[in-house]
C-alpha cells in the first residue's frame, strides 16, 4: 500500500483508499456481493469505490460500517487541535466563523492589545 500525500492527486488519493476498501474486505472473506449487501449500497457502487472512481463519503462510511472500520475516520479526520494562544485569544470560546475581510489579528496580538488595554485604557485601540 501506498500513503497518501500531500502532493498525491485525487485521482491518486481516490486509487489509494479504494485499494484499502479491497484490502479490509479481503481480510475479512468478504465478496463485493455481500460487502454491498451488509453496507447498503449496489454491487456497482462497491466496485467504484473499490476501483478508486468518485464515490460519495456517505457511501464510504457505510462500508467501513460493514466492515467494521468506522473508526478509521478518527485517523482519516481527526478532532482539530486548539492551541492554549488560540483559547486565550477567544477568551475559552471555540471559533464559529472565519472572518471575511479586514486584516487579520493573531492570538499574540490579540493578547497583547488586551493587555495594553487594561494597562492604559485611555491609549487602546479597542
Amino acid at each position: 500500500m501506498a500513503h497518501i500525500r500531500a502532493v498525491s492527486t485525487t485521482s491518486e488519493a481516490l486509487r489509494e483508499v479504494g485499494g484499502r476498501l479491497r484490502s479490509y474486505r479481503l481480510q475479512q472473506n468478504m465478496t463485493r456481493a455481500e460487502l454491498a449487501l451488509q453496507a447498503g449500497v449496489g454491487l456497482a457502487t462497491t466496485v467504484r469505490a473499490e476501483a478508486g472512481q468518485n464515490t460519495s463519503l456517505e457511501t464510504i462510511v457505510k462500508m467501513l460500517r460493514a466492515l467494521g472500520r468506522l473508526d478509521a475516520l478518527d485517523a482519516f479526520l481527526p478532532p482539530p487541535l486548539v492551541s492554549p494562544i488560540q483559547l486565550a485569544a477567544f477568551r475559552g470560546h471555540e471559533r464559529k466563523r472565519a472572518r471575511k475581510n479586514g486584516r487579520r489579528r493573531t492570538a499574540p496580538e490579540s493578547i497583547a492589545e488586551q493587555m495594553n488595554a487594561e494597562i492604559d485604557p485611555e491609549n487602546s485601540h479597542r
